[in-house]
């Protein structure tokens, strides 16, 4: 009995490692002839340059980022050259982007590179897990697409793709877990160059056509290899993922008074921070926030101004 059912689990193994194979070669084929040219992908970009536009693509769209991280690399394109300036400029340079803590991690994260790397990007997983604000996400996609190792690398796009198109339901968990990341790397090539190429055209197949509303499958080259479509496209289970308001928020009230103090040379002074909201309560609870996270210093009673 063992021996049948050892038999057996081997046998489905082998079944899903053959399904994840035929998977990954149709989706590096596609990737060969519809990825979009991004200059984070030219192999003169290198480490650190992934490493930014990872993190600014973080819940950014890629027309958003582009700009930002050209004007970026110009400016800082070694980890020292960031890391040799003071953090406020790092959110002075981030502008509108959104999310600015971002900002501030990708500084600390320099300052840790030139401290414990001598200026150079770590080239392994444990070493860019430790960096400071660089998540799992990050550190595996910084593995892969920079240094071209086998790592499985699973942002939204990612896990609606596997869910679908392995699990056969329309979307995947909102958190990744260790079962996801094995999934994952159970459909990537041995190969770890092919692997990262696979790792990228997962993502780009997720993001181009397997998308989260009115996904283009006639468009998709894993269409006739669907547990998705071949399950009827059954519609999600979970609750409705409603998109975050804007107008109105502390975010909006946050990103009025972070714009005053990256447009100022000089520290500012409350008054003129008082003019960007009407409502004192709520301006004032924003700007607690912002010096909370550390993007704003008070350097004088009622004066205040970027991070030092």
């Amino acid at each position: 009995m063992t021996t049948m059912m050892t038999t057996s689990m081997t046998a489905a193994a082998a079944g899903q490692a053959a399904a994840g194979s035929v998977l990954a070669d149709l989706v590096v084929d596609w990737f060969g002839a519809h990825a979009r040219e991004l200059p984070w992908r030219r192999p003169e970009t290198g480490p650190w340059g992934v490493l930014v536009s990872e993190v600014m693509l973080q819940q950014t769209p890629v027309h958003r980022v582009l700009p930002v991280w050209e004007a970026w690399l110009l400016r800082w394109p070694l980890p020292a050259d960031l890391a040799a300036q003071p953090a406020g400029e790092a959110v002075r340079e981030w502008g509108r982007l959104g999310y600015p803590r971002r900002a501030l991690r990708l500084h600390q994260a320099a300052t840790a590179i030139v401290e414990r790397h001598g200026g150079s990007v770590p080239d392994q997983l444990d070493d860019l897990l430790a960096l400071p604000g660089v998540g799992s996400y990050t550190a595996r996609a910084v593995a892969a697409f920079a240094f071209r190792q086998r790592h499985p690398v699973i942002d939204v796009n990612v896990r609606r793709f596997v869910a679908r198109a392995v699990e056969g339901v329309a979307e995947g968990p909102a958190a990744v877990a260790r079962r996801d990341l094995e999934l994952v790397a159970g459909l990537l090539p041995a190969d770890p160059e092919t692997a990262a190429r696979a790792s990228a055209a997962f993502m780009e197949l997720g993001a181009l056509v397997c998308v989260a509303r009115a996904p283009r499958c006639g468009a998709c080259p894993v269409l006739g290899h669907c547990a998705w479509t071949a399950a009827g496209s059954p519609p999600s289970t979970g609750p409705a993922r409603r998109p975050q308001g804007y107008a109105g928020t502390d975010r909006q009230v946050r990103g009025r008074l972070l714009a005053v103090l990256r447009d100022a040379t000089d520290p500012v002074g409350q008054s003129l921070l008082d003019q960007v909201w009407d409502e004192p309560v709520q301006r004032g609870r924003a700007l607690a926030g912002l010096i909370a996270d550390g993007l704003v210093v008070e350097c004088a009673p009622g004066v205040y101004s970027l991070p030092t």
